[in-house]
């Protein structure tokens, strides 16, 4: 009598529209990383915009990233690098099927994630605050002042550099779609953990829980580039 085979064995967690686990296990990889490529050249554009604005505006490019709190996107990074090894954890845990740890090393990534909005929330206030927001709340007495107070005494300035406007959109632009991008993974998480919750995974079968995983990265990666980018050069 024969046997099926691992490979073509139909599983009950396996799709009917494909011939095998490894099959749609290659496909659902292929859709993620066609997913992160198109992710890539979406903030892509952004990175170029940048890049050409800032050879344009140096020096309106150099106050705003002087204006800019350093310690609290600082922290904003290590927060986030903190979440992604708590994903990498759950991932590991889900391969060993140990729900519950899944679900605790979840729990720790919103934290840290709720812990990064928290501060961005802080950040953006005082934009808002000192009127520094192009096209909604700016003002140019105001935010001459705020960037003269970030500076030391003998590099003040007493007009704002051309361009600086395009820095603060650039800004908001930037770290507003990658915010909406954690929000995004906050629903994907809540998702998660609640099929998490009802045993929908085990040792063979967590491609979600991978997935987020590689998705989580992706976002905690961009936040590496914008870090340098909007508050260090």
């Amino acid at each position: 009598m024969s046997h099926a085979s691992s490979d073509t064995e139909h599983k009950p967690y396996q799709q009917h529209h494909f011939e095998s686990m490894q099959q749609q296990t290659q496909a659902t990889l292929l859709g993620i990383w066609l997913f992160m490529a198109q992710e890539i050249l979406f903030f892509g554009g952004m990175f170029a915009a940048y890049t050409v604005y800032r050879i344009l505006y140096p020096q309106a490019w150099a106050m705003g990233a002087a204006s800019q709190n350093v310690w609290l996107g600082m922290t904003n990074t290590i927060v986030l690098i903190g979440s992604s090894v708590s994903i990498v954890m759950a991932v590991h845990e889900a391969r060993h099927n140990q729900k519950m740890k899944v679900l605790k090393w979840f729990a720790i990534t919103l934290l840290l994630g709720s812990v990064f909005f928290g501060i961005k929330s802080i950040e953006y206030g005082g934009k808002w605050d000192h009127q520094m927001v192009p096209g909604l709340n700016w003002n140019d007495h105001h935010a001459l002042e705020t960037i003269n107070h970030h500076l030391a005494e003998d590099a003040q300035i007493a007009e704002l550099p051309k361009g600086i406007q395009l820095y603060y959109s650039l800004y908001f632009a930037m770290t507003g779609m990658h915010a909406l991008h954690m929000v995004i993974g906050f629903g994907l998480a809540f998702w998660i953990m609640g099929k998490t919750a009802k045993g929908c995974f085990n040792e063979e079968y967590y491609p979600h829980i991978e997935y987020f995983g590689l998705y989580w990265h992706f976002v905690d990666v961009v936040w590496i580039f914008l870090f340098p980018l909007l508050y260090l050069i």
